[in-house]
């Protein structure tokens, strides 16, 4: 944030009372904290009462994108929002919670009821503004795209689909960041992709499944994205769960399987720097389905009745080529053909991290790191934080974040202790034969750490493959693997 080199850590604070969106009641105020690695802190935003706290609400992107070396960030504000010099955003006076009795209308469920809401925002202005990363100051605020008009047209009248937020960062033009903020994945869906030149905030694009020829594309996003160059054209590509926005804002592709909780983008193949698509669905038809990510092409496709919550991707098996998926619905351990390699009676399915030092990838879950044995078909601990710490969403049981922060190529965990006096960063100390670069250093993982907080939690992936078939010697991304 501060251009000294070292990264800062950018906390939300959630009150005890957020609300996921399909809740009603007023909830507290959210804050976003810039702290130093030492645990100093630079700035604090209060959004204000008129952002509702939830996982669904509040995307905040943290990225360089002027080239200055400094962070900014970016994010949907309210009437009310304070930065971190202490400038208010807007009206202070004003106050648009609602409460009230709503004719309780839900798109495609032909239910419309009377019900009291509270605490939800219906109306009044939004915004979106970017703040200094040096000081959390507000440095331009403009209305924000997509904007929200009657909340009806997202397929609810209370305000739930309405207000169901994603966000990335992607190089669209292939040379510079530009931040995308979206809204809605269960019927309408919008995407407005921003560049920040230093001095003004401008709409690159704007993506809507109302205008022509994209309504098929309505109703197929998920709780969170992707971001990487899928087509090899040297720009940045955004999958939204079962369809794909191309760099100048256009629909790529849709496969149409609709919404879902978990979305991975890998290289699943050593020898191709391709990228494939593994995602669940909670349709109770489509299951889950592993594609190319430039085309939408089904590979192989694993349906099922069921909603299928999770799914989640990783080396974790050296016998087998290439990586291994697995889902809540898939029936074991399944290869890059689609075969079921093996079917372990329990294995984690919601995260991953480098911890240990050989090339696999190990499990993050339920405040554990825990690594899958191949030959015995089961999973054992290799580092619990449950006694003092605490992971976050509920049963998605994800840290704070993950991500190799410090640059010896092995993943760093952030995590809250139970109470949330503390926020800690634990590294492996586990030694590893193995010299790489920090992951960091690809494009496709950083973006993937930016994004990483967006709605439900995922891993950061690269945009490479990285994995347990290399050899002695492999030459990846310029870096020698070697013992």
């Amino acid at each position: 944030m501060d251009g000294d080199g070292e990264y800062e850590i950018i906390l939300k604070w959630e009150p005890s009372n957020a609300h996921d969106n399909s809740h009603e009641g007023y909830t507290g105020n959210v804050y976003i904290d810039c702290y130093k690695i030492s645990g100093e802190k630079l700035w604090r935003i209060n959004l204000g009462h008129n952002i509702r706290a939830g996982a669904h609400y509040t995307q905040f992107m943290v990225y360089d994108l002027d080239g200055d070396g400094c962070a900014e960030v970016v994010m949907k504000t309210g009437d009310g929002t304070v930065d971190g010099i202490g400038h208010c955003i807007g009206d202070s006076t004003a106050d648009h919670r609602y409460s009230g009795i709503i004719d309780k209308q839900i798109q495609g469920k032909m239910k419309s009821k009377k019900v009291r809401v509270e605490g939800r925002i219906l109306t009044g202005p939004e915004y979106l503004t970017i703040f200094n990363g040096k000081t959390g100051a507000a440095m331009q605020t403009v209305d924000y795209v997509p904007e929200r008009g009657n909340p009806e047209d997202w397929g609810d009248s209370y305000g739930n689909r309405c207000d169901r937020f994603l966000a990335c960062v992607a190089y669209l033009d292939g040379i510079h960041p530009s931040v995308v903020m979206c809204r809605g994945y269960y019927t309408r869906t919008v995407l407005a992709a921003y560049d920040w030149n230093g001095k003004n905030l401008s709409l690159r694009w704007k993506f809507d499944t109302n205008d022509m020829p994209w309504h098929d594309y309505a109703g197929q996003g998920n709780h969170n994205l992707r971001v990487g160059d899928v087509d090899g054209d040297g720009c940045d590509e955004i999958t939204y769960g079962s369809m794909a926005i191309d760099h100048d804002g256009k629909g790529l592709y849709n496969t149409g399987m609709g919404h879902g909780d978990a979305i991975h983008q890998y290289a699943f193949y050593p020898d191709s720097d391709k990228l494939q698509i593994w995602d669940v669905h909670e349709n109770k038809r489509d299951g889950s389905d592993f594609r190319d990510a430039s085309t939408g092409k089904i590979i192989f496709q694993l349906p099922d009745k069921s909603d299928v919550g999770r799914g989640m991707a990783a080396d974790i098996d050296p016998e087998n080529y290439g990586l291994e998926m697995w889902s809540a619905a898939s029936g074991g351990i399944r290869n890059i053909e689609g075969e079921i390699i093996a079917t372990p009676s329990r294995i984690s399915m919601n995260s991953a991290v480098w911890w240990d030092g050989d090339l696999l990838r190990e499990l993050l879950d339920k405040g554990m790191v825990s690594k899958y044995d191949w030959k015995e078909k089961r999973t054992y601990t290799l580092k619990s934080f449950r006694e003092e710490c605490t992971f976050n969403n509920g049963t998605k049981n994800n840290p704070c974040l993950s991500a190799d922060i410090l640059g010896d190529w092995r993943e760093e965990i952030i995590i809250r202790t139970i109470g949330s006096d503390e926020l800690r960063i634990y590294t492996t100390t586990l030694p590893t034969p193995y010299r790489f670069h920090t992951f960091m250093e690809d494009i496709p993982y950083r973006i993937s750490v930016a994004t990483e907080n967006v709605g439900y939690n995922q891993p950061p992936e690269p945009g490479f493959y990285f994995g347990s078939d290399f050899k002695d010697g492999s030459i990846v991304r310029g870096c020698v693997i070697k013992k």
